[in-house]
């Protein structure tokens, strides 16, 4: 069975079909992860899922930790694509993205087992093994908070980009919150409106 090269850095599509495919990985990942959580995920179960090589999953994923962490990227762009993230001059740009922020998260919990797969993925030392990572600002996620945030009037500033990293941050710990029943879905929605309103609000 092939396997990642320690330190590899993952491919990037190319062309038109190999996007295809690296779209059906995350897609056959994505409904194993759901139905059978992170443990029982195999690595070779996803590749004869999406119906691609071993070799070819391998290619664009190093790891499995790594490919939750992309389908958990796929499907905070699939959430985006379907919602408005441009606010007009005057809106009040705190609370319209922590109802983004809210409302992805209850998205993402639909799927219980899945959400604890990428949550559990994200504690693990993936980045050790491809150590460039993106800035979250420059996130599909990031970038939308900065579009409600400045509105279509400005150029987003350092602090801009600081305050939108900030409540990322803090979403991703109220997500795993609500996820672990730390906190309550109330009280989890209640500190994430607090939060965009403390780092969001001039």
């Amino acid at each position: 069975m092939a396997r990642p090269a320690e330190g590899r850095q993952p491919a990037a599509p190319m062309s038109s079909g190999q996007a295809a495919r690296r779209v059906r990985i995350l897609r056959a990942a994505s409904e194993l992860g759901a139905r059978e959580g992170l443990a029982s995920v195999q690595m070779h179960d996803v590749a004869k899922e999406a119906g691609v090589a071993i070799a070819t999953l391998y290619r664009y994923f190093p790891s499995k930790p790594y490919l939750f962490m992309a389908v958990l990227e796929w499907h905070i762009e699939q959430f985006l694509g379907g919602q408005t993230t441009v606010a007009e001059e005057g809106t009040d740009a705190a609370a319209e993205i922590a109802e983004l922020l809210i409302t992805l998260s209850v998205k993402l919990l639909d799927s219980p087992l899945l959400a604890s797969a990428v949550a559990l993925s994200s504690f693990t030392e993936y980045t050790r093994i491809v150590p460039a990572r993106m800035d979250l600002v420059d996130s599909a996620l990031g970038q939308a908070i900065l579009r409600l945030l400045c509105a279509g009037v400005r150029e987003a500033s350092e602090t801009d980009r600081s305050r939108a990293r900030l409540l990322i941050y803090g979403w991703w710990g109220l997500f795993v919150a609500m996820l672990t029943e730390e906190l309550s879905t109330a009280e989890a929605e209640t500190n994430m409106r607090l939060a965009a309103r403390l780092l969001l609000t001039p």
